[in-house]
C-alpha cells in the first residue's frame, strides 16, 4: 500500500527533508507503507551530489540547499509540483537504472492525460517537449524544453528524493542555475505550453497513472 500525501501551502526544504528520512528510516524497517509526497517549496535552489560550482550563476538569489540526491543544480518554487517518491525499490528489483526510467515513465504518462507527448533523452535525466513552435538549434536540431526534473537517493533501498514538474513556476527564476548543467537547451511548464492545468489536475492525472508504473511490490519470501 503507497500512502499519498498533499500539503498545503509552502513546505520549507529542511522541514521536507527531516520528514523524508524519518520516512525512509520507517519503510526500511517494515514500520510504515510507502509514501508519496505532493508539495511545493518555496523559491530555492538545490545542489546534488555533481553540482559544479560555476552553474550557480547567481548564487545570492535565494536559499541554496545540499540535497545530497543524485544530479545537479535544480530550482523549486511555488507553481511547480514537487513529488516525493519514497518507494522500496529492494522490492522492485534493486535495479536503480530502471526505477529512475520507471518515474520518467510516470512523468510521460501523465503527461499524457493532457495530450502532451514528453520525451527522454540519452545522458539527459527528466522529461523533456519538442517545442515546434519555436525555430531549431543552431545544430539543425529541434527545440525542446526541459518540463521535469528527476533525482533520487537511496537509503537501505528506499528512495527519497524524486520528482518535480512544472506547472506554473515563474520560470525566469530558473535563470540563476544551469539547470541540470545543460546550456543548451530551456525551461517550460504546462501554462507556457498554453495549457490551462491546475496543480489539482495534475495530482489527479498522476494518481490515475502511478499504479501502472508502481502498483503493490512484490512479496518477499523468507
Amino acid at each position: 500500500m503507497t500512502e499519498w500525501l498533499i500539503s498545503p501551502g509552502l513546505t520549507g526544504y529542511q522541514d521536507a527533508l527531516r520528514l523524508m528520512e524519518a520516512r525512509v528510516d520507517a519503510i526500511a524497517a517494515g514500520e510504515a507503507d510507502e509514501m508519496i509526497w505532493l508539495l511545493e517549496h518555496p523559491p530555492l535552489y538545490t545542489a546534488g551530489t555533481s553540482a559544479r560550482p560555476e552553474d550557480l550563476t547567481d548564487p545570492d538569489r535565494f536559499e541554496v540547499h545540499e540535497a545530497r540526491r543524485g544530479g545537479q543544480y535544480t530550482y523549486h518554487g511555488p507553481g511547480q509540483r514537487v513529488i516525493y517518491t519514497m518507494l522500496d525499490v529492494g522490492k522492485r528489483g534493486r535495479d536503480v537504472r530502471a526505477f529512475v526510467e520507471e518515474l520518467e515513465g510516470w512523468v510521460i504518462d501523465t503527461l499524457a492525460a493532457f495530450n502532451l507527448r514528453g520525451h527522454i533523452r540519452p545522458g539527459r535525466v527528466g522529461v523533456w517537449i519538442e517545442r515546434d513552435d519555436q525555430p531549431p538549434r543552431a545544430s539543425g536540431a529541434k527545440a525542446e524544453d526541459k518540463i521535469a526534473a528527476i533525482g533520487i537517493r537511496l537509503r537501505k533501498w528506499v528512495s527519497f528524493h524524486g520528482i518535480s514538474i512544472n506547472v506554473e513556476p515563474d520560470l525566469e527564476h530558473f535563470s540563476g542555475i544551469v539547470p541540470c548543467g545543460i546550456t543548451e537547451h530551456g525551461v517550460t511548464s504546462l501554462v507556457d505550453l498554453g495549457l490551462p492545468v491546475t496543480m489539482d489536475d495534475l495530482d489527479v492525472a498522476l494518481r490515475q497513472t502511478f499504479d501502472a508504473r508502481f502498483g503493490a511490490p512484490a512479496q518477499v519470501r523468507p
